[in-house]
């Protein structure tokens, strides 16, 4: 199967979903290393574009991902909002103008994804970062030519329990140095919650 503008609104639907009901387990990580912020910040953003796509007609799936950029950015607060909005932007500029997408064409946009986070955060991998998520993420699709429901979850949860043996040296974690060790990343967490999303959107687009 390909992504269309279907599965793709059907991902953010599920992601938001997901995200909405674990939002004081993602305020409990926050409150642990950072500003306690994180769940109400990303409820609100998802929340906001659900608002923005669900009654819209969309023949590509980049203008789906730019509105969801753009709402991302200037409706979350703190580092999350940009750095998520950064990532659906350059996702939306990697696939400009197709209406549907294969692993390659969906790594391809991971990988631009990633470099924006990187260019905007100031990050690299293994941080404890939403980007311990993302990067994994994109190496399995640049190795796969089929999406798996089962493996993308599987491998977005590995991925996000790595973060909790890291040492955060970017953003407020940084702040707890050896503290942050034994702490889930909490943009990790909401990344896992992504892109299970995703696995039940491809699941959903099997016909």
């Amino acid at each position: 199967m390909e992504l269309t503008v279907k599965e793709i609104i059907a991902w953010l639907e599920i992601s938001n979903t997901n995200i909405q009901e674990n939002k004081a387990y993602l305020t409990e990580l926050d409150q642990a290393i950072g500003d306690g912020d994180h769940g109400i910040n990303m409820a609100r953003g998802f929340q906001e574009v659900l608002n923005k796509v669900t009654d819209q007609e969309y023949e590509a799936i980049s203008d789906v991902l730019k509105d969801t950029a753009m709402t991302l950015i200037s409706k979350v607060g703190g580092a999350s909002g940009p750095l998520l909005g950064t990532a659906f932007l350059k996702m939306s500029t990697a696939v400009k103008g197709q209406e549907s997408l294969d692993t390659a064409d969906f790594a391809a946009a991971l990988n631009e994804a990633i470099n924006g986070i990187k260019q905007r955060g100031k990050a690299t991998e293994e941080e404890k970062t939403l980007l311990d998520v993302w990067s994994p993420m994109a190496d399995y699709f640049s190795a796969v030519d089929q999406f798996s429901a089962e493996v993308i979850t599987e491998t977005a949860k590995d991925a996000m329990e790595k973060t909790k043996d890291m040492m955060a040296t970017k953003g407020r974690a940084a702040y707890f140095k050896e503290k942050s060790i034994g702490h889930l990343d909490p943009g990790a967490v909401t990344s896992f919650y992504i892109f299970s999303g995703l696995a039940e959107a491809v699941k959903g687009g099997k016909n």
